[in-house]
């Protein structure tokens, strides 16, 4: 009997997950949905691979280069080979980024840490 009347509340639990998900973003306006979990959407005008830092970040700017983007999706280097060369294949490109939105230095962000965390926009 309780697992009845568990499973629809894990059903809905679910839907309400990928729904919020499901809703897009645009980059300029992320900084409105800090700790939220979403999907970003903007064009990234700037990258950069920081191979010799410790955390070897690769930053994808969307709108604006650095330091007047409105929002950075980041990959650490633990999970940069996932990526392949992330500063280049999503270089002025519109991508989608999903995950949730934190503050780093004022700026929103997101770090992707899977594949299945952006996408590249067809037009």
């Amino acid at each position: 009997m309780k697992l009845a009347a568990v499973l629809p509340l894990s059903l809905v639990s679910m839907l309400v997950s990928i729904a919020v998900a499901a809703d897009t973003i645009p980059s300029s306006a992320a900084k409105d949905h800090v700790n939220e979990t979403a999907t970003v959407c903007g064009k990234v005008s700037a990258t950069r691979y920081l191979d010799s830092s410790a955390k070897r970040p690769t930053f994808l700017n969307f709108d604006k280069p650095y330091p007047n983007h409105t929002f950075t999706a980041v990959i650490m280097g633990e999970n940069r080979s996932k990526f392949g060369t992330p500063e280049e294949t999503y270089r002025d490109k519109d991508v989608c980024v999903t995950g949730k939105i934190v503050l780093f230095n004022d700026k929103p962000q997101i770090e992707i840490t899977e594949t299945n965390q952006i996408r590249v926009e067809s037009k």
